[in-house]
């Protein structure tokens, strides 16, 4: 029986990624002074895995450079060669390379064969050099002695690999597959065992069946009969059954690392052998996330119109409602914690991207995470990685001295980089901190006015530090491939701000520098405050909602150009009219509305509408995908009535007010 692997080929992508991201944390943690031999050797099988699992796919560039890396990396195991910076940089680079050739087979880029050849000599080189000098030491502390034949080929032998609990078609393509290591036989009374005849390892026999076989629930035993027998002894097979998982041990005792993966298989065992986790892809979650939104929305609908019913005559319905109001509460966050993600998903790209920026500028970072389990909505993580990315690199290269200037100033020779988050009321906030030089507040305001923009003297630091996101504002005095462009922070802030975010900078001279992002928890669902205008009623995203009050008349100006602007405790705000923006039947007289501070991007203005409805969660419908784009809207929701109410854009409307954003 035969069957189509390429239905495998996603989770071999997925594993090997993941497989990927753990070897490159490895190596980050590694010092060449003092390392644990239990992280080379799981270096080693991430390497090895990657192997077994290209080659089952026919996958022979990744299984070319594995094969190179796995030998590399067993002498290092073996203790056949001392482990150097230069190792780590190739085991990294490595790691690039394998990265590439997985987008390549995954996603149809196009193959960078020159950075292909260029590690594959690397790794040659640092081969043949431990080699040479191996051979030397041998050279000068033993007496020659005559050359000795080749090794022979590895012998061939039988194994049995049983696999408890596999399902038959499963069964039937690791047959087709353990085909390629050798001949297969079926043992009578056991269909989930097979007998292997076979020159292959053992390791390289588990990475052929890891895709489809759990490798802990995986056992092989090797058979003392002749490798041609034909009637295999079974009772003389030895060592007893063992997890293929457990790493093997060649020199010392066993380390705890390797108690893990049978500690794992009794928690398995002791769950009837079940997964405690799923793969599911984010297309099915993001259509239960839309179902449940339409069944928060029919709740409300049922809640609203039973409202007006006589508690007495309805008593067991309107208790079924409200029981109904709870439940649907819980399974909403229930189903928008599956799109969560720990920040983790973010802070982990970051060591690698330090340690080579710090090296090329000749800077030492310690770089620290804080709060790496804190959960935000997957469409948020993804997309806040670009500035973050930014953000990092301006510290070290603009914020973190260099270790004499460091030294010079009673600080340690390497600087300090934090990255934290922490969840703040409904938010979570990101921080980007060092311990650096900080902002200089004269060279800012002096790169301003040559930059032809009006500041004052007297304009507080918070207002300073708001400067560098300016579009095209920098201080680096060369332009190079790290910074001085121009390009950046604008474009930081204008992301984060189009994610409904807020950015703030804390510097103290000589102390470092602090740039903070608060983010809503998740885009799918809004904290709002219901407002009318006229017949229709809009959202307020309630983040940027200061204060509302009732505007006096004398409080209200006419500035010819600009419109009308309302004073609130001595400040002159610009005074946006739904009525205008939307043409709705709303008040004309500002003084017979209710005005609602807003503020976004730093810029403040005040909002004209008839009357505040009140505060709700909404369930955020993309209008653009539904219609089209609607300048001033950012998004729509049904309200309980079923009528559909738009979202307004804030920052949209504040800036098209021209209040200064």
């Amino acid at each position: 029986m035969s069957i189509e692997i390429s239905q495998f080929f996603q989770v071999f992508f997925d594993e090997a990624e993941e497989l990927l991201a753990e070897k490159e944390k490895l190596l980050l943690s590694l010092d060449p002074a003092s390392f644990d031999m239990a992280d080379i050797d799981a270096i080693f099988r991430v390497a090895h895995s990657i192997k077994g699992g290209a080659a089952t796919f026919g996958l022979q560039d990744m299984t070319g450079v594995t094969h190179v890396l796995e030998s590399l990396l067993d002498r290092l195991r073996k203790g056949e060669m001392a482990l150097t910076v230069d190792h780590i940089d190739a085991f990294l680079s490595a790691k690039d390379v394998l990265q590439m050739l997985l987008r390549v087979h995954r996603d149809g880029e196009t193959t960078d064969q020159p950075a292909v050849d260029t590690l594959l000599r690397r790794l040659n080189a640092l081969a043949d050099s431990a080699a040479a000098a191996a051979a030397a030491t041998c050279a000068s502390a033993a007496p020659a002695r005559p050359a000795v034949a080749s090794p022979a080929a590895p012998a061939m032998r039988i194994v049995r690999i049983t696999m408890p609990g596999i399902a038959d078609k499963d069964m039937s393509a690791l047959v087709d597959e353990l085909g390629l290591l050798g001949r297969v036989t079926p043992v009578d009374g056991d269909r989930h065992a097979v007998l292997l005849e076979t020159a292959e390892t053992r390791d390289d026999i588990a990475a052929l069946c890891a895709f489809v076989v759990d490798p802990e629930l995986l056992r092989i035993q090797e058979s003392a009969e002749p490798p041609h027998s034909e009637q295999p002894a079974y009772e003389l097979f030895d060592p007893p059954p063992v997890p293929l998982s457990a790493p093997r041990s060649e020199a010392g005792p066993a380390r705890p690392a390797a108690e893990r993966p049978a500690a794992a298989a009794h928690d398995k065992a002791a769950h009837g052998g079940e997964s405690t986790s799923i793969r599911v892809s984010v297309e099915k979650v993001d259509q239960l996330i839309n179902l449940v939104g339409e069944l928060v929305i029919t709740q409300a609908m049922i809640e609203q119109r039973s409202h007006g019913l006589d508690p007495m005559l309805y008593e067991k319905l309107l208790n079924g409602v409200s029981q109904l109001t709870r439940n649907t509460r819980h399974l909403q966050e229930a189903v928008m914690s599956i799109r969560m993600m720990p920040m983790d998903y973010v802070f982990s790209r970051f060591p690698r991207m330090v340690r080579d920026l710090a090296g090329k500028l000749g800077k030492k970072v310690e770089f620290v995470t804080q709060g790496a389990a804190t959960e935000l909505d997957k469409g948020l993580i993804e997309r806040i990685i670009d500035p973050l990315t930014h953000l990092v690199r301006n510290s070290i290269d603009h914020g973190i001295e260099s270790p004499e200037a460091r030294i010079a100033a009673g600080k340690d020779a390497a600087g300090r980089l934090t990255l934290s988050a922490s969840h703040r009321g409904g938010h979570v906030v990101i921080e980007v901190s060092d311990d650096g030089g900080g902002l200089r507040r004269d060279r800012i305001l002096a790169k301003a006015r040559q930059q032809g923009l009006a500041v004052p003297d007297a304009i507080s630091d918070a207002e300073v530090w708001q400067l560098i996101f300016a579009p095209g504002f920098s201080t680096a005095d060369q332009v190079t491939d790290v910074s001085g462009r121009g390009v950046g922070m604008d474009v930081v802030k204008r992301n984060i701000t189009a994610l409904g975010g807020q950015v703030d900078i804390r510097s103290a001279g000589g102390a470092g520098t602090t740039v903070s992002i608060a983010l809503p928890l998740t885009l799918a669902i809004l904290d709002g405050m219901s407002v009318r205008s006229g017949d229709e009623i809009y959202i307020l995203p309630l983040n940027y909602v200061l204060e509302s009050l009732q505007p006096r008349p004398q409080d209200v100006s006419h500035i010819a150009g600009q419109g009308q602007v309302i004073r609130v405790r001595g400040e002159y705000l610009p005074l946006i009219s739904l009525r205008q923006v939307f043409d709705t039947n709303s008040v004309a007289d500002a003084a017979a509305g209710i005005a609602v501070i807003l503020e976004a991007d730093g810029c403040k203005a005040a909002l004209l509408i008839d009357e505040l409805v009140g505060q709700q969660q909404v369930v955020v419908k993309n209008l653009e995908a539904n219609y089209r784009r609607v300048a001033g809207i950012s998004g729509a929701t049904i309200l309980g009535d079923g009528s559909v109410a738009l979202i307004l854009d804030v920052s949209a409307l504040l800036r098209g007010a021209r209040a200064g954003c």
